[in-house]
């Protein structure tokens, strides 16, 4: 996608067809940010799409486009919304195939990976209008000469800051919503999958979206520090690291007028506690913290297992699998479970990390090895003696194992981080599934499912340091509009000596 047009200078406004969105694509008047960059193929590492960061100017006209943009498209009724989310939906399973090889290019997942992240964005519209007409439909009820009517009202321009590790469908669990309950918004994708915000952003144009309605900005840090901190933003929406999340936290605490709504990681513990099939339960363990080569939020990082007999067998069959699972590129055939991490950067990351919790005094079960620069397999290191266990996210395949002599222990050392976002129990007996789902400090809560399994009609979302408390999915209607409450009568009601306030002579 080298050189595509007004692409090339990062930013892009859904009424490009006018002079007047040109301006804005191309930043005239201003030259284009100097700050190239590209996202790069974790398989070949050759480009997939190249272009300039968009400069504060840009930023600047983009935010301006959805401002204009705003008044006209809030005034439109919800069906009618509603009717240009349906065609975006609509261009993305005419174009399912492409969409998903585009994903599969720039993230390294397998094509049946990408095929189901598609398929999941089809249903995010659907499911976002049901959640809005459920969690923010109008209610009035009558109170002698008045009526008492509660309705929602969306915030303004509002940023969206999208992930790498499901880039089509993380970024439009906030832009969907968003739109559904009538902001504007100014979409910036993951500098590492700038094409697939690019594919997705021309599904929009082609659905007929009005001028300025979605605004892409490509970029870095930068673009995001300008984006993030620009003064007539009404909120911001961010898929991220913690870090990235803590910085945010910081600049919103100035402005408390703004919503900010964070989705950010965790050091998810996965027990397994009186579980029969041990085969089935390495699956899910597998599933849980290996799927997405562990780049997913809500995978397991810490496996809690029994000391004794029954925590060897569960151990011995996950060892079992280890080598069943493919792991390759997309292009492989047959198809891998799981591809490459995303850069060679975060491979480097992983390997460093591998390297300090044996220094901790953790024991490795199974080494995570490269086997080529962004290629890892996955790697299990048991810390039950460790003197040190770290509470960190470590973003790929790289599996903790922790023995403990009791379940109590067990429900202790999953609760043993700052963060909860997810957890899961594996258990045939359901008296410690309820002992665990009263006592765990999460967000996301499994029983007999794996970590990575979630629902798009139920809320999705942490607590601790995995957020600050506006789950998205089926409840991202609850922070893209707010509550209004109006007491209304059709007239003054005409005044009389009894109906005079006290205190005030007839």
């Amino acid at each position: 996608m080298k050189g595509r047009g007004h692409f090339i200078h990062g930013v892009w406004s859904s009424d490009l067809a006018d002079s007047k969105a040109t301006d804005v694509a191309t930043g005239a008047g201003e030259a284009a940010s100097e700050a190239g960059f590209q996202s790069l193929d974790p398989a070949t590492g050759k480009p997939v799409w190249e272009g300039f960061e968009a400069s504060s100017k840009q930023v600047d006209d983009a935010v301006k486009s959805a401002r204009s943009a705003f008044p006209g498209w809030a005034a439109l009724t919800l069906e009618k919304r509603a009717s240009y989310l349906n065609g975006f939906a609509e261009n993305i399973k005419a174009n399912r195939l492409s969409l998903a090889d585009m994903i599969s290019l720039e993230t390294g997942k397998p094509n049946w990976e990408a095929l189901q992240e598609v398929d999941t964005m089809v249903g995010k519209v659907s499911n976002s209008l049901e959640a809005y007409r459920d969690r923010c439909g109008d209610i009035s009820a009558t109170q002698g000469s008045f009526t008492a009517v509660k309705r929602f009202r969306a915030h303004g321009v509002v940023a969206v800051l999208g992930p790498f590790n499901l880039p089509g469908h993380l970024p439009h669990s906030h832009i969907v919503p968003a739109l559904l309950a009538g902001n504007t918004v100014i979409y910036k994708p993951s500098e590492m999958t700038p094409g697939v915000g690019e594919a997705t952003t021309l599904f929009w144009k082609n659905a007929g979206l009005p001028n300025g309605v979605l605004n892409l900005v490509q970029g870095g840090r930068n673009t995001g520090v300008s984006l993030s901190t620009h003064q007539n933003i009404d909120g911001l929406f961010f898929t991220g690291s913690h870090v990235g999340g803590v910085a945010l936290s910081k600049v919103f605490a100035a402005t408390p007028g703004k919503i900010l709504t964070l989705e950010l990681g965790g050091n998810n513990p996965l027990v397994i506690w009186d579980s029969p099939d041990a085969a089935a339960a390495a699956l899910i363990t597998a599933q849980s913290a290996f799927l997405t080569s562990g780049q997913r939020c809500v995978c397991a990082r810490r496996l809690i297992l029994p000391e004794g007999p029954e925590g060897d067998r569960h151990l011995e069959a996950l060892l079992q699998l280890l080598p069943r699972l493919r792991v390759g590129f997309h292009t492989d055939r047959p198809e891998p479970f799981m591809g490459p991490v995303i850069s060679v950067a975060a491979a480097d990351r992983l390997e460093a990390a591998q390297g300090a919790l044996v220094k901790m005094g953790g024991r490795i079960l199974v080494p995570m090895q490269r086997k080529a620069p962004t290629l890892l397999t996955p790697g299990i290191v048991d810390m039950t003696h460790a003197g040190t266990k770290p509470d960190e996210e470590f973003f790929g395949p790289l599996l903790q194992v922790i023995r403990v002599p009791h379940f109590d222990a067990a429900l202790e050392e999953a609760n043993r981080t700052r963060f909860g976002l997810a957890a899961g129990l594996l258990s045939s007996r359901r008296d410690l599934w309820e002992i665990f789902y009263n006592r765990i400090r999460a967000g996301v809560v499994n029983w007999n499912r794996q970590t990575t399994g979630a629902s798009g009609k139920l809320p999705f979302g942490g607590i601790g340091e995995s957020g600050n408390h506006r789950p998205s999915a089926y409840y991202a209607a609850d922070y893209c509009a707010y509550p209004v409450a109006s007491l209304e009568a059709t007239g003054i009601d005409a005044v009389d000596s009894t109906s005079l306030p006290v205190g005030v002579d007839p």
